[in-house]
């Protein structure tokens, strides 16, 4: 299998590629620079490392980028800086998921292409009837008003339940759902929900980034669980 992995060079995109050339999968990433990148990758004839933004790449070079890929993992995500939150792209994760699925549905593959996109739990899956809070609703009410990526990660999401829906033959997906995010170089317990069990907002849970790329990981290897989770938003906790 070949794997497409965008935000590859943050900090669970690190550790999911690490992870899935340890399995010995070819890798595919895109990445505006190698600066931050572990210097074994430079080496490794299983990855392929182009340097370039995203949403740079027309829609043919879109269509060659994902042509022999089988899995799209983005943990595309905005930087903790005032730039990073409130300049452009503001719809970075959204227009990277959009434009990468229209390059799928082009190619039209054999067999469907699986797309992960790791979100938030802070984002609720509207298929299901999960409870919010008054408070919580006020909250994010507030949120999607002052900070742009959280409304981002929402559209994102959207557009996979909406748009590419549960019955489509090229592309398969799921929306991975951590809670507050922790680094830990081991990889952990941790439990896998459909919905939140916790407050996002009040009262969240931690999960480490490198459980979050651990559990995508498998859901690219074990078929059981890529059935059990394509078209749902599982969230993801740390065991305590």
């Amino acid at each position: 299998m070949k794997a497409l992995v965008v935000g590859a060079s943050g900090a669970t995109g690190q550790h999911l590629v690490t992870l899935l050339l340890s399995k010995n999968y070819n890798v595919k990433i895109v990445v505006r620079s190698t600066e931050n990148l572990p210097i074994s990758w430079k080496s490794n004839k299983n990855l392929e490392i182009i340097i370039a933004s995203i949403l740079d790449f027309s829609d043919e070079e879109m269509q060659e980028l994902t042509a022999e890929c089988q899995a799209i993992i983005s943990c595309l995500g905005h930087n903790l800086s005032f730039k990073g939150i409130y300049g452009e792209p503001r719809k970075l994760v959204t227009e990277a998921t959009r434009r990468l699925c229209e390059a799928v549905l082009s190619n039209k593959p054999q067999a469907p292409t699986k797309y992960i996109l790791m979100n938030t739990s802070g984002n609720r899956n509207l298929d299901l009837n999960e409870k919010v809070s008054f408070p919580e609703k006020i909250v994010i009410a507030l949120l999607r008003l002052i900070l742009p990526p959280h409304v981002d990660n929402e559209q994102a999401a959207e557009y996979l339940r909406t748009e590419i829906g549960q019955q489509n033959k090229f592309i398969e997906w799921t929306a991975v759902r951590p809670d507050d995010l922790i680094n830990n170089e081991k990889i952990t317990p941790y439990e896998i929900h459909p919905s939140p069990i916790k407050s996002a907002i009040f009262k969240a849970g931690k999960v480490s980034r490198i459980n979050v790329a651990h559990f995508m990981s498998l859901l690219l290897t074990s078929e059981g669980l890529w059935e059990k989770w394509k078209g749902k938003m599982p969230v993801i906790y740390n065991k305590k």
